[in-house]
């Protein structure tokens, strides 16, 4: 992404950021895309050049833990959308856009490394005007997730080529501790499969961001 067009994003995304008449409603921006599209990477840049008006709030912290996705007979999808806890994010989105006076809000975040959810690792002020959302599935129209884009005030979709997002997305699960032989074959048998799950979603964003 080159530098004018990220200066066009955060403009966009601090216009949200600005207080409306309505100060009880925080606005909440989302970044949908598939695996390794770039939307974690662009949502930290974002909510640092906002430089205190917004906080980062990821999708992913949703994650079901390791333990129960074994016991649902889940752990080789995990990225799924039945692996996740789509209520509880929707729920906490609900929340986030009503801010209680003098009340923090705590949301989950994901190590990588761990390979976890850990609760209670964000918190979300509620002087803070935007927060930005990143993951998979903001646009999914089936089940709990179908109750996620109302309460988001805009959504961009991250659209990177394929050539060049499968082999970022090979690399990160290499760094992340897997061998690439392993990491090779999770992007091709579960990565690719929710990739084509959420390219079906494209045309319900405000915004087309391509990627590079």
């Amino acid at each position: 992404m080159d530098a004018q067009q990220f200066e066009r994003l955060a403009a966009r995304a601090r216009a949200l950021a600005e207080p409306g008449s309505d100060t009880r409603h925080r606005r909440i921006l989302g970044l949908a895309g598939a695996p390794g599209a770039g939307k974690s990477t662009l949502a930290a840049r974002l909510v640092a050049r906002l430089d205190g008006l917004a906080v980062l709030v990821p999708m992913d912290g949703f994650h079901l833990a390791q333990a129960e996705l074994e016991r649902l007979g889940r752990a080789g999808r995990k990225g799924a959308p039945d692996t996740f806890d789509a209520a509880g994010y929707t729920a906490l989105l609900a929340r986030l856009r009503a801010p209680e006076p003098g009340t923090t809000v705590y949301a989950p975040a994901f190590d990588r490394s761990l390979e976890e959810p850990i609760a209670g690792a964000i918190p979300v002020p509620p002087e803070v005007p935007l927060v930005v959302t990143e993951g998979n599935y903001l646009l999914h129209d089936e089940g709990p997730w179908a109750a996620a884009l109302p309460l988001l005030d805009e959504v961009w979709y991250l659209d990177l080529d394929d050539r060049r997002r499968v082999p970022r997305l090979v690399e990160r699960h290499v760094r992340f501790g897997k061998d690439r032989a392993g990491a090779e074959r999770w992007v091709h048998d579960s990565d690719e499969a929710n990739a084509r799950l959420v390219a079906r979603s494209r045309d319900r964003a405000h915004l087309v961001v391509r990627m590079s």
